[in-house]
């Protein structure tokens, strides 16, 4: 079942008062919000949610999921009232690229699906966000978990299996690696990382709006993703590596730092274990909620603007000139402390 991104989007906006009150379910006002009777550590106003018992809130898909036991496309569907299509069928690809081909999808998700909750503990409202895009879907032949890469215009140039069972990984024949699997947002912020399940566990652990933002998953440590995606995307000013926490990454940021055009802004964030899915493995240990065991800024700064005053011998005058300062930056290093936009 197939949704598009604005009925996600209008889904996401339902009223939850109304919502529930629809479903037959009991509400006392408090103030401005409500609590539910079923739940009376609950509260909802318009459309989020917070249970205070848990310290945890949202909107309304992923109430649906937690509260009414549906996965992500029911919970849409429940939302909307509207019924998903069958997912689109992929455009041809141009010539050049006659030679890749998605692997032909299962009928349903359900071992991709649980391998990534189960196994991986992925939250299911992330997962499901981009099952219901297409992005992630299940192979028919071997049950794989296929990442979709994606051109500006949707067309699919690249896919990467993962297995479900064992260690299996490859990336399907044909694919153009400058078009990894990433998610678009509107914001001016990019995060990176070296695959897949790296960028969906990061969701997880800092999912505050997360959709505003752009993350890009880098099928490695090299650079044709991460270039192709600035050279598309120039409304980018900032980039965050979120690589892994082994001399690999660190080497790898170091490089790619240096490879990022000239008048961006590029960020180190590192793990607070070897990688994000092990960070999220072990979210219930960490109590305080520091998942960034450190945070290196200013890899790469833009040139900074520079105020002289000018003395004319002509005429006495004080002017202002601009000069790009050539100096580099200092890298600050801030323990165990992200980004604000995630705080």
């Amino acid at each position: 079942m197939y949704y598009t991104q604005e009925q996600i989007d209008r889904a996401n906006q339902a009223d939850l008062v109304s919502f529930l009150q629809s479903q037959g379910e009991q509400l006392t006002r408090a103030g401005n919000e409500y609590r539910w009777k079923r739940h009376d550590s609950l509260t909802v106003r318009g459309n989020k949610w917070y249970r205070h018992s848990q310290s945890k809130g949202g909107g309304p898909v992923d109430f649906v999921i937690e509260f009414f036991g549906k996965s992500f496309t029911e919970a849409v569907e429940l939302l909307t009232g509207e019924k998903g299509a069958a997912p689109p069928p992929d455009r041809p690809c141009p010539a050049s690229l006659s030679d890749f081909r998605l692997p032909p999808p299962n009928s349903d998700n359900r071992t991709a699906r649980n391998y990534l909750t189960a196994a991986r503990r992925i939250d299911e409202d992330v997962t499901g966000f981009f099952f219901a895009r297409g992005d992630i879907y299940e192979d028919a032949a071997h049950h794989n978990a296929v990442f979709v890469g994606r051109d500006e215009d949707g067309i699919p140039r690249y896919a990467h299996s993962k297995g479900t069972a064992g260690n299996f990984r490859l990336d399907v024949k044909g694919s153009d690696k400058a078009f990894n699997f990433c998610y678009r947002g509107e914001g001016d912020r990019l995060f990176a990382f070296e695959a897949p399940v790296d960028l969906l566990s990061f969701l997880c652990l800092f999912k505050k709006e997360w959709q505003k933002q752009s993350y890009l998953s880098l099928g490695g440590v090299g650079e044709k993703a991460l270039l192709r995606f600035l050279s598309d995307r120039p409304n980018i000013k900032t980039v965050y590596l979120c690589l892994d926490s082994d001399q690999a990454g660190n080497d790898a940021c170091s490089r790619l730092a240096e490879l990022v055009p000239e008048g961006l802004t590029v960020h180190r964030l590192v793990p607070l274990f070897k990688d994000w899915n092990e960070v999220l493995q072990h979210r219930a240990e960490i109590t305080d909620g520091k998942y960034i065991q450190e945070a290196v800024y200013g890899l790469k700064e833009p040139p900074q603007e520079e105020t002289v005053e000018i003395i004319r011998m002509s005429e006495v005058d004080t002017q202002t000139v601009e000069w790009l300062s050539l100096n580099a930056s200092a890298i600050s290093i801030t323990a165990m402390t992200p980004p604000s936009a995630y705080r």
